[in-house]
């Protein structure tokens, strides 16, 4: 097939999977990062016994097979279940089947990346610098913000970028939650999924192309942003 006729196709493709992708993995991302870098907070602090049963938990998604997840959210935010009824019945807010069911989906599977990234970090902080900020009067609160989390940036950083990646391709528990409604839930991945069951392998190869490009420039963009953090480490 010539260049020609590709560039026709890119020209007639619907690129809704491409916004909803992105805009799923943006706010998932987000999410995951706050929601990580409480946990991995709690977790560290927390006695022996108990950050084994917290890491069992928060880890749990990313050791399960996603449709497994998806299917335990379905249950759980199925308007046949109380949850699912009381946010609906009370706020309005339906997850199966929306926009808001693939941020939910990729923030429960992306969330674990996150979260053990921050705390793997968090863990390697020399304490000696939370004594010398709390001899300075610092309130726990400020010293988590302006030394723990700075401290650990690097290892963040790399936590952001994996979460960002996971929830940008996320598949099997959007499928099962969310569904693949065009224009509404149907992300990247259920289109290459759709498209290949069509046997349209070039469609498909074109969004593979999108997501690879996506993911390296991303990437790349944060691997900047770590490399001028760590620019008066030494090299070994």
């Amino acid at each position: 097939m010539s260049m020609e006729e590709i560039m026709q196709i890119m020209k007639e493709l619907d690129w809704s999977p491409l916004f909803i992708s992105l805009k799923t993995g943006v706010v998932a991302t987000v999410l995951s990062f706050f929601l990580g870098i409480f946990a991995a907070r709690k977790a560290v602090k927390a006695s022996a016994g108990k950050k084994a049963v917290i890491d069992g938990i928060l880890t749990l998604p990313m050791v399960l097979p996603p449709t497994v997840a998806g299917f335990f959210l379905l249950l759980l935010f199925s308007r046949r279940r109380p949850l699912g009824e009381f946010l609906f019945d009370e706020f309005g807010f339906k997850v199966v089947q929306t926009w808001l069911g693939c941020v939910i989906a990729a923030t429960v599977i992306a969330f674990p990346l996150m979260y053990r990234n921050a705390r793997a970090a968090m863990e390697q902080i020399d304490a000696n610098l939370v004594y010398a900020a709390r001899t300075l009067g610092m309130s726990d609160i400020k010293i988590f913000w302006k030394v723990i989390v700075p401290t650990a940036g690097p290892g963040i950083a790399s936590g952001t970028i994996l979460t960002f990646a996971r929830a940008l391709g996320e598949y099997g528990a959007t499928s099962m939650l969310a569904g693949n409604i065009p224009g509404k839930t149907g992300t990247i991945s259920q289109k290459i999924a759709m498209v290949i069951q069509d046997g349209d392998y070039l469609t498909a190869g074109i969004w593979v192309a999108v997501v690879m490009v996506i993911a390296f420039v991303v990437i790349f963009l944060m691997n900047l942003i770590s490399g001028k953090k760590m620019k008066n480490i030494g090299r070994w």
